[in-house]
């Protein structure tokens, strides 16, 4: 309990003391592509409650990864894995991390008829599946999860040549949205999401949950900026808006 002591404290702050607006203030979110959708609306809520801004890149926890190590100026990462914010904070360049979501991946498709298969396995057995959408096993943990369940199902080398790897879990959805693939496994926040509901979906019992942790960096100029924020994550306003992108 006393890694998120800080982090309690400030989440109590938070919700009885609302922030006044500070327009002129921003701080620079680094996030995992999964998280688009529910981040753009947590932070949507923080900003209409303290007027502090939050600016975002998303890309592949891998990628992200990658700059923060080469100087990237973020005040705050969130990565879709534990790994890589503890990889941070035993180098010394964060702050101890803390959990903020947990995703689930799924294997989705623009064509309902893919679902009439008893299971995901026997859909991406049939014939008509020709090509089927990854992320990066070694830059995405969505793309790692799906891995370990093709691998456990015993399917990695039968449907290893019919993939097509994406840069990150929301270009997966892109490519199966599009049709440009048959399938692919995509976050479970994708597959409800608006344009989600126009396809049909498996859930992936054999790709393990994805355990979403962050970290305030600590180059940021915002420190006390960047702790409300982490704050807030964990907020019962932000787990509301985790919940309906299918986040636990």
């Amino acid at each position: 309990m006393k890694r998120y002591t800080w982090l309690l404290v400030l989440l109590a702050v938070v919700v009885l003391f609302p922030l006044p607006a500070a327009a002129q203030e921003k701080l620079s979110a680094a996030v995992a592509a999964n998280y688009i959708a529910a981040f753009k609306e947590i932070t949507a809520a923080y900003e209409k409650k303290t007027g502090v801004t939050v600016e975002a890149t998303f890309a592949s926890s891998g990628t992200l990864y990658a700059q923060i190590t080469n100087g990237a100026p973020y005040d705050i990462f969130l990565s879709a894995d534990e790994d890589r914010p503890a990889r941070l904070h035993r180098a010394g360049t964060a702050d101890t991390p803390f959990v903020y979501a947990q995703g689930r991946c799924v294997l989705w498709s623009a064509r309902k008829d893919f679902c009439r298969a008893k299971d995901w396995r026997a859909a991406l057995m049939g014939e008509k599946v020709k090509r089927i959408a990854l992320a990066n096993p070694e830059t995405a943990p969505y793309g790692t999860a799906a891995r370990q369940a093709l691998q456990k199902a015993g399917l990695w080398e039968t449907l290893e040549k019919k993939l097509v790897i994406a840069q990150t879990i929301a270009q997966a959805f892109q490519y199966a949205s599009t049709e440009a693939v048959d399938a692919g496994f995509c976050a479970l926040s994708s597959a409800v999401s608006v344009q989600g509901a126009n396809g049909c979906f498996y859930e992936v019992e054999e790709a393990p949950a994805v355990v979403q942790s962050a970290c305030i960096l600590k180059r940021t100029n915002s420190r006390p900026a960047a702790e409300r924020f982490a704050a807030f994550l964990l907020s019962p306003e932000a787990a509301a808006i985790k919940v309906r992108f299918g986040y636990r």
